[in-house]
């Protein structure tokens, strides 16, 4: 919701400070005064071009501004976020700066930004329905858009994209396959050579120290089998030598064990004597196992088999290493390159029998995405039409068109079309093309309305937004013209709605109402002001646009007006 509109020097407008109703804000005055300039401010707040013919005379450069307040709007928090930016108090700041030579600068929250974020989180928040915006719903993928919002089919629409992007997915890789065959066929037989030799070899995690540890000891056999068996004989001599009368270490320990327990005196010998046991059995474990190593003697051929097993992995580890984990890891995912690059008759046949599967689940999930789409094009189409009698538009009728065809893109597998007849015997005619800007400006007020009522009816909210309505009272008057000014107030019930108008029976439906005047300033130049008006000087305003006086008759009506003017 817009909170706050500020503008400095823009075309006439010196200074000027807004604050619209949540709900329908009104901006009235004559002729000329220079209403188009709010609408000229939004236009560049929400990232649209910039003409530094439009900065006011003397001045060097002019600055719009918008707070809006985005607390209900999680679509435009998460594309400021996307640009890199959170919302300050549930608040955004989109601001302009366009100087009369040069480029404008976009600020979004204090901070320079590109133009273009500036309008992707403005689109989130702010819909301008006036003569030079109604193109846009002219655009067959606007149309399709509202089209989808309205029927709610982010389910059938998400299942659609998920199988499309599969598809697209698998038809850049055949495609890859067939334009890049030669550069990918000799990259797979690199690939596949380099697999079959590393696996031939078949590397195991760790095997290169645990062969370099069983080399050395090799290389070492003689040492070790001397240290050993002296290590042995002066612990246990049994375990080296037969008939040995002379005592082992682990016997004379026991004996001294059983010497001090024999001491019957209270003390530390029974301590000492467990502590003697402690140091036997750990004594005994190291006899068991250096007697294990005295068998433990490798052959020259055994050396032979290691060492030629240890170039081999020297040879991988040269190649795809430095370490032989690294080989493993290269193998591991080249499998999978290969899996890509093989261009093979097999592998390309394959790939397409999956393709073809991805299409029927493509075309599925479009004819599904069609059903949805041809029922509401039925049902908005019907009540726009209904809702345009309530709008001075009796005869005209709207159609959307929802034409299936074979061919698939991102969107699904439909044509659609918004044909707009604005009178018996008119041909159909696209719109934009066949309405004046004040009857698309009614016929998108149209289908604001009932696309907001849908969502209502639905248990559902209306996506937070900011609706903008210029031109839609051109052409209107009596009682079309309260009725006008009914339905819009309507729409302010389920968003907020800025309506530039010249008519009171429009204006008097408003919450809040500005008026825009032309004033001589101190200088002596023209300037335009903007004024809040209420209570009485809202009266007389209403008088104004009335009768163009403030006679005593048009205040009467003035006031009548006014207190009819309100929602059942």
């Amino acid at each position: 919701m817009l909170e706050e509109l500020e503008i400095h020097n823009l075309g006439p407008i010196r200074s000027a400070l807004i604050a619209p109703a949540g709900g329908m804000t009104a901006i009235t005055g004559e002729t000329g005064a220079g209403k188009s300039m709010l609408l000229s401010a939004i236009r560049l707040i929400s990232g649209g071009p910039s003409d530094g013919g439009r900065v006011s005379v003397g001045a060097q450069e002019a600055w719009a501004q918008g707070v809006f307040e985005v607390a209900s709007s999680p679509a435009a928090v998460a594309a400021a976020r996307e640009a890199g930016f959170e919302p300050e108090d549930g608040e955004l700041f989109l601001s302009r700066k366009v100087p009369a030579s040069g480029r404008s600068r976009s600020m979004l929250s204090g901070r320079s930004v590109p133009r273009s974020v500036l309008a992707s989180v403005a689109a989130e928040l702010v819909t301008i329905h006036g003569q030079a915006d109604q193109l846009r719903i002219a655009t067959v993928s606007r149309q399709r858009e509202f089209l989808d919002r309205y029927a709610g089919d982010e389910v059938a629409l998400a299942a659609y994209g998920k199988t499309w992007n599969a598809l697209r997915a698998m038809d850049e890789r055949l495609e890859r396959l067939s334009s890049q065959e030669s550069s990918m066929r000799q990259q797979a037989d690199y690939l596949r050579e380099s697999i079959e030799r590393i696996n031939r070899v078949d590397p195991q995690p760790g095997e290169m120290d645990e062969l370099r540890a069983r080399r050395d000891r090799i290389e070492n056999a003689a040492e070790i089998a001397e240290g050993v068996t002296r290590a042995l004989g002066a612990l246990d001599a049994s375990q080296v030598a037969d008939d040995v009368e002379s005592a082992s270490a682990a016997d004379l320990i026991d004996r001294a064990s059983q010497a001090l327990r024999a001491i019957h005196v209270e003390g530390v010998f029974s301590e000492l004597a467990d502590r003697l046991d402690s140091i036997s059995t750990d004594l005994s474990d190291v006899v068991f196992s250096l007697s294990g190593e005295v068998d433990n003697e490798a052959s020259v051929e055994d050396l032979d088999a290691i060492n030629g097993r240890i170039h081999e992995l020297d040879e991988l580890t040269r190649r795809w290493g430095p370490e032989l984990s690294d080989v493993i890891t290269w193998r591991d995912k080249a499998v999978y390159d290969l899996e890509d690059l093989d261009a093979s008759p097999e592998k390309v046949e394959q790939l397409e029998a999956e393709r073809a599967q991805l299409l029927e689940a493509a075309k599925k999930a479009a004819q599904a995405v069609s059903k949805r789409r041809r029922a509401a094009a039925k049902e908005l189409a019907s009540k726009v039409t209904a809702e345009l009698d309530s709008l001075a538009m009796g005869t005209s009728k709207l159609e959307i068109r929802v034409a299936e065809r074979e061919q698939l893109d991102a969107t699904g597998a439909d044509d659609i079309e918004f044909l707009f007849t604005p009178f018996p015997g008119s041909p159909q005619l696209p719109m934009g093309k066949s309405a004046s800007g004040g009857e698309l400006s009614r016929l998108m007020l149209a289908l604001e309305l009932v696309a907001a009522e849908k969502h209502v009816v639905a248990g559902g909210t209306v996506p937070p937004m900011t609706f903008i309505f210029d031109e839609v009272d051109a052409g209107v008057g009596g009682k079309a013209a309260v009725e006008l000014g009914a339905r819009l107030a309507k729409l302010a019930q389920s968003a907020q709605v800025l309506v530039v108008t010249h008519l009171p029976q429009v204006a008097s439906w408003a919450d809040e109402q500005y008026v825009v005047a032309k004033g001589e300033t101190k200088d002596g130049s023209i300037a335009t002001t903007i004024s809040q008006v209420r209570g009485d000087e809202r009266v007389h305003e209403i008088a104004r646009m009335l009768s163009g006086s403030e006679s005593e008759t048009s205040l009467e009506h003035a006031e009548e007006l006014l207190k009819s003017s309100v929602l059942d």
